[in-house]
């Protein structure tokens, strides 16, 4: 095959000085004058030396501050997985519940001229000890119109869970009311509770409620605390409730172990965590097999008045 055409290189010397293009106009150095000389380096301000200076001493001083902290965390050792998160809650900030509570609008929203009304269906066969404390501690706190009744599902109720709130001796007109608090005894197979009654899916079982009901007190919790509250409440109710005699034993020996750090479970303050617990072991009757600590926290309970009233329901 005959080869191609041959093209002329271009780096053949002087290429770049013969073909330079001559199109284009020129323009004078705009760093100085028109036939000036190039000048001479300028200097540099002293002040400007010396602030470089101390960028430098100070950039060179965080470098060591650096390394001596990085060479401190080498020297931590790892926390063990089964650190017990417990002395943790000495530094959290309770809220008591003699404290204000929660802003009843914000929580449940505002019906302008009307009540807003939490309605729990519950089964007579197995009443949720717990709410009806938590209703009592409400009651101490907010203005609340209680009512019970009976639903057509259900044939009989006994008395006492009839008169479970008590009698409201002094009637007012219902706007001077804060909360409506109205329990309706059902053949249901786990309580349900609505606060919205049109516009609201209801809330099913009672540590679920109760953790509703308890966040009307306005209580602050840190992350650890609330974590330790929830799980004692979960521990509560399916173990030591609805557990076997062994889980309910080594639930007794946890609490016991709680409560032998503070006066109640979690920290210094009565929580939702006491409330569900005391009625587990109240309906299960395990209090009487119940190890010392726990025994006197169970007497610190019932003298709060709320406890009192319903081991009226027991008897």
């Amino acid at each position: 095959m005959p080869a191609m055409y041959k093209v002329r290189p271009v780096h053949s010397a002087g290429v770049l000085a013969e073909h330079l293009p001559t199109c284009m106009y020129p323009l004078p150095n705009l760093h100085r004058a028109p036939g000036a000389a190039a000048p001479l380096q300028e200097e540099v301000d002293p002040s400007l030396q010396a602030l470089e200076s101390r960028q430098e001493e100070i950039l060179k001083r965080l470098y060591e501050l650096k390394s001596a902290v990085d060479g401190l965390s080498k020297m931590i050792q790892t926390p063990d997985a089964d650190f017990d998160v417990t002395n943790i809650i000495q530094t959290d900030e309770f809220s008591p519940l003699t404290t204000n509570g929660a802003d009843l609008d914000l929580m449940l929203g505002k019906d302008y001229g009307a009540l807003k009304d939490v309605v729990i269906n519950a089964n007579p066969s197995l009443p949720p000890l717990s709410l009806l404390v938590i209703h009592s501690l409400l009651c101490e706190r907010y203005k609340i119109l209680s009512a019970v009744h009976t639903h057509s599902s259900v044939k009989s109720v006994p008395e006492n869970l009839l008169k479970c709130f008590g009698e409201q001796t002094k009637k007012k007109p219902r706007h001077e009311y804060q909360l409506g608090f109205t329990l309706i005894w059902k053949d249901v197979p786990k309580p349900q509770m609505k606060f919205s009654i049109q516009t609201m899916c209801p809330i099913e079982g009672e540590g679920n409620i109760a953790r509703f009901l308890f966040s009307l007190f306005g209580q602050k919790h840190n992350a650890v605390t609330s974590t330790l509250i929830d799980s004692w409440v979960d521990t509560a109710l399916f173990q030591l409730k609805e557990g076997s005699s062994k889980e309910r034993g080594a639930v007794l020996r946890s609490m016991n172990a709680a409560l032998g750090r503070s006066p109640w479970l979690v920290g210094s303050e009565l929580t939702l965590a006491d409330v569900v617990a005391w009625c587990a072991l109240r309906q299960t009757g395990a209090a009487n097999a119940a190890p010392a600590n726990v025994q006197k926290w169970m007497k610190s309970c019932e003298n709060l008045a709320p406890f009192s009233s319903v081991m009226k329901l027991l008897k």
